[in-house]
């Protein structure tokens, strides 16, 4: 069975032949290519074969059609990327710098006119190309909650999400949510199979369930209008076990994509086989932990969710950090224990 298969049997409610992996390794394709971050990120077509290689080298189950979050700003206008060899880029001009600057920002869809755009767009039409038939192939966007602490920086976004003026973070939300729209319909259009719906200020980490559902739920659902049916609500650094019912409840997202902070066994009784849950191991601890470690932890994992089906097994942003030997080790444990 192929990845893309596996990923099919989960979405028509089947069981595929294992639990399909999930793993997000993005900066390791520079090191695949023997090239500096800049350099990497620099064209799409080195990203794809970043992508390719590493897929083929640890053989899980998709390939990412993404660069990094700093390429929002980038089609923004921010004019510098801070690139680090230990990790992802980082924005290095803000956007915005101060709240009259929110007004007068302009959303169209000629952000998809960029060089940033451009270069993403160019990694998913060579994945597609080259290993479509038998992959999944992932592009990712910010939710509107979350994205304006790209653009403004994270504590004035806090100051105007809470003590501020309502307006200036409503219009804010507004443009960042027709920025989420554009992005995620263009991704689509360019055949990426599903869009990664990233909302770390949303989750249980930031924000109570009543704040997520009297605030944040709004903007999740305007942000996944009409294409919430393509996408994986993804944790993005924050626990969300208490935010599955609401989700569950007003939107459609076929796969939640939980923390691993949160319990994978409890996610998995909220879930009831309404959705697909994707159990995630904390993959910064593989760093430090020992063979027989990640074994158990994987197979605490998969026990978890396994049974019944509709499961995944995932990775955050996994670190530079990790030795290649326990990323294999990490993925040969899914297949071994994840058999149907």
């Amino acid at each position: 069975m192929t990845p893309k298969e596996r990923f099919g049997c989960l979405m028509s409610g089947k069981l595929p032949d294992r639990v399909p992996v999930i793993c997000n390794l993005f900066e390791q394709g520079a090191a695949e290519l023997g090239m500096p971050l800049k350099e990497y990120y620099s064209r799409g077509e080195f990203v794809a074969e970043g992508q390719l290689k590493l897929a083929e080298k640890f053989g899980y189950d998709n390939l990412w059609a993404f660069h990094h979050t700093a390429i929002d700003a980038e089609m923004l206008g921010s004019r510098y990327t801070a690139y680090s060899e230990e990790g992802p880029p980082n924005v290095g001009d803000l956007v915005l710098h101060s709240e009259s600057d929110i007004y007068k920002l302009k959303v169209t869809e000629d952000i998809l006119d960029t060089k940033a755009h451009h270069e993403v767009a160019k990694t998913l039409k060579i994945l597609k190309e080259e290993k479509g038939d038998s992959y999944p192939v992932l592009g990712a966007v910010v939710g509107s909650y979350s994205m304006p602490a790209i653009l403004i920086g994270m504590e004035r976004w806090m100051e105007l999400l809470y003590f501020s003026s309502d307006k200036a973070a409503r219009t804010l939300m507004e443009k960042c949510s027709e920025f989420c729209r554009i992005k995620t319909k263009a991704l689509i259009d360019e055949g990426a199979d599903m869009i990664v719906y990233m909302n770390p200020l949303a989750s249980a980490s930031f924000i109570s369930v009543n704040k997520f559902r009297s605030d944040a739920l709004e903007w999740i659902k305007r942000d996944s209008e009409g294409t919430g049916s393509n996408m994986v609500y993804f944790n993005g650094g924050g626990q969300i076990n208490p935010m599955i019912t609401p989700l569950l409840e007003e939107t459609d997202f076929p796969f939640i994509y939980i923390n691993p902070l949160d319990d994978a066994a409890e996610a998995k009784s909220l879930i009831d086989g309404k959705r697909n849950l994707v159990g995630t191991i904390n993959d910064i601890k593989l760093i430090s932990q020992n063979s027989e470690e990640i074994i158990d932890e994987v197979d605490r994992i998969v026990k978890a969710g396994k049974p019944g089906g509709g499961f995944a097994f995932g990775t955050l942003v996994m670190p530079m950090a990790i030795k290649e030997e326990k990323i294999k080790l990490m993925i040969n444990r899914v297949k071994e224990t994840g058999r149907y």
